[in-house]
């Protein structure tokens, strides 16, 4: 859209502010008003006003998409994770904690304030530019009047904590001070006692196994999940359709009934000179307008070379006027009803005569055009039979879905009836009450899965009923073998039993001699073998794991040298601590550091506030809620 089909063309422009702003809220004010929807289960509650399930699935759709485009390699099945899921509900927790406040407290951003804020701002200065605001907006796929509500939310909800943040202050001696804590340097010697360097000598006796194999904490690492072995056939209607018989004369008479569907808009491109004549202009003005407009139609007219030099001096549309009147392509839809009428019934290369918008006066040059052809039949002959079978597919699907669910209810102890009716495949397959990893297709439905483990289908060895396993299938399965969950016998795991006694009787075998050798330097004994002396800071953790460095660096240094043993599982250190040194500076400059400080400083004053107006507004989530998405996320033992 260009300025002069917009009523509020100052407005235009930074109603995309939205887009570079960063912004606390996805719903606002909006979502504020329709709380009440009752329509689903509720998760959270903020003022005594409930957020839905429905809300919280959509809200994930939407962040999941976003995370999508920024990493499209990302494992889909991280992206919906419990802690996704949790992350985003308490995101759609604070956005309607500040949306409640700005509702309760009637704060409200002017045009005014808009106006001045789109004005100073230097990193807004892009949106100044028709063109550039024109891709953005089409990108948000929002209408003005969204564009402004949605900029007028991210303000009035920035507003209730920025000014918290903007109040942190935070000296050069505090930053000094935290980031010396933070980055202290310590110079030290460490000896290594590993598990790997004792395992090889340990031999367990049938007994010790046994023994080992009875503490229910080690049993449980063992312990073979509930499972059934199964046999099913799918109602599929992909397959279906590509079982169904499609002609070439199909083909090409549905690509003659839907001619429209391969034909590509058409689009023009003109310019146009604006002499304004709104509708709140009296007669006079009006015809002084038209004067002006017919003056210049004359102008170009008679040199239609010179339209864009005339369109820079004289047209009322800034947008377009400093392009010399250019608009680049549109579709119809996109101008107001009489220059659009105007311009599609023009030839490439003429000019108008005046057309009357409720904008005023317009004059047109028809510059180019595009769309408007259809693709040939072969180019999307393939596209249309996978359409006609998909429709042919789902049609079939839907005649004999009934029929499938009577056949599997009324022939309940055999799927043979059903598979040789609709010549289906009985596979077979062994499944746990939640899909595996690796599950793909039907043996991926939780409904599926939730089906097959009913007590009618694993006591009763009858066909489940016909279940929707989506994609427009339809399973049925039956329990050939139920195996509930189980220890297996000591013999059967014998040889993983051994390797997680050896691993774990290794690990406190090198903590028994990393302790003894602790002792003995800690009652003076000789240094030897502590290794080479290196510093180590968090910012330069050399060989350390996190873990290490983490004991290290808390432990007691005040009488030196300082000797402290850390344990990290499979290792045991001793570590010899011999001095303490400043942070590098070169880490982190003193301007940088108090930057860097005012920031976190201005963020725990925000989490602080916020944490007043979730108890002030009654937040919260339902615990139940966060389990059942754990529940349902959680692996297959």
């Amino acid at each position: 859209m260009f300025d002069f089909v917009r009523k509020h063309t100052r407005l235009f422009q930074f109603l995309l502010l939205i887009l570079i702003l960063p912004s606390f809220v996805l719903l606002g004010v909006e979502g504020y008003s329709r709380f009440m929807d009752g329509s689903n289960a509720t998760v959270a509650s903020v003022d005594g006003h409930k957020i839905t399930q429905a809300e919280w699935d959509q809200a994930q759709r939407v962040q999941v998409d976003r995370m999508r485009q920024q990493m499209p390699q990302a494992d889909a099945k991280l992206l919906d994770s419990p802690e996704v899921r949790k992350e985003v509900l308490e995101n759609l927790l604070r956005e309607r904690v500040l949306a409640a406040v700005v509702a309760n407290e009637h704060r409200a951003i002017s045009d005014d304030q808009l106006l001045n804020l789109i004005a100073t701002d230097p990193q807004l200065a892009p949106l100044r530019n028709p063109e550039v605001a024109k891709q953005i907006a089409a990108q948000q796929g929002l209408s003005v009047d969204g564009l402004l509500q949605r900029l007028r939310q991210d303000l009035q909800t920035q507003g209730v904590l920025a000014p918290v943040a903007q109040s942190a202050v935070a000296t050069e001696t505090n930053a000094t001070l935290a980031f010396d804590a933070l980055l202290q340097q310590r110079e030290l010697q460490f000896q290594v006692f590993s598990a790997k360097d004792f395992s090889a000598t340990l031999k367990p006796t049938d007994a010790e196994l046994e023994a080992y194999y009875k503490d229910p904490k080690v049993a449980a690492k063992f312990q073979l999940p509930e499972s059934a072995d199964i046999e099913y056939v799918v109602l599929d209607a992909a397959a279906l359709g590509k079982a169904a018989t499609v002609t070439e004369a199909d083909l090409k008479a549905f690509y003659d009934t839907n001619i429209k569907m391969y034909t590509a808009a058409e689009e023009r491109r003109a310019s146009h000179i604006l002499v304004k004549a709104g509708e709140d202009m009296s007669a006079a003005d009006k015809a002084k307008a038209k004067a002006k407009a017919e003056q210049l139609l004359a102008e170009v007219r008679k040199n239609p070379a010179s339209f864009a030099e005339v369109a820079k001096k004289n047209s009322d549309d800034p947008g377009s006027a400093q392009n010399g009147g250019d608009l680049d392509f549109f579709g119809r839809e996109a101008m107001v009803k009489p220059f659009a009428d105007a311009a599609f019934s023009m030839k490439k290369g003429e000019i108008s005569n005046l057309v009357e918008s409720p904008f005023g006066f317009h004059i047109i040059e028809l510059t180019d055009v595009r769309g408007g052809q259809a693709r040939p039949f072969e180019t999307v002959k393939a596209d249309i039979e996978a359409q006609l079978r998909k429709q042919l597919g789902q049609k079939r699907f839907s005649e004999m879905s009934e029929e499938f669910n009577n056949t599997v209810y009324e022939q309940s102890d055999s799927l043979k009836p059903v598979a040789d009716k609709f010549k289906l495949t009985i596979q077979k397959a062994t499944v746990l009450r939640k899909p595996g990893a690796d599950a793909t297709g039907v043996l991926a439905s939780q409904k599926v899965l939730d089906a097959v483990f009913t007590n009618d289908a694993l006591n009763n060895k009858r066909n489940t009923e016909a279940t929707d396993a989506g994609n427009n299938q339809l399973v049925s399965a039956r329990v050939l073998k139920h195996l509930p969950s189980r220890s297996p016998a000591l013999a059967d795991v014998k040889p993983a039993v051994t390797a997680a006694w050896v691993q774990d009787n290794a690990a406190k075998a090198a903590a028994k001699a990393g302790q003894a050798r602790l002792a003995e330097l800690q009652k003076g004994g000789d240094a030897k073998g502590l290794g080479d002396a290196l510093t180590v800071s968090r910012a330069k953790p050399g060989p350390l794991s996190p873990k290490a460095l983490d004991q290290v660096l808390r432990a007691d240094a005040t009488k030196l040298p300082a000797y402290v043993g850390v344990d990290v599982g499979d290792t045991y250190l001793v570590v010899r601590i011999d001095k303490l040194v400043p942070r590098d500076p070169a880490l982190i400059d003193a301007a940088r550091a108090k930057d860097q400080y005012a920031r976190a400083w201005a963020m725990a004053e925000m989490a602080s506030y916020y944490n007043v107006l979730k108890a002030e507004y009654k937040a919260t989530i339902k615990p139940s809620a966060l389990k059942a998405t754990a529940a349902a996320s959680a692996p297959s033992n």
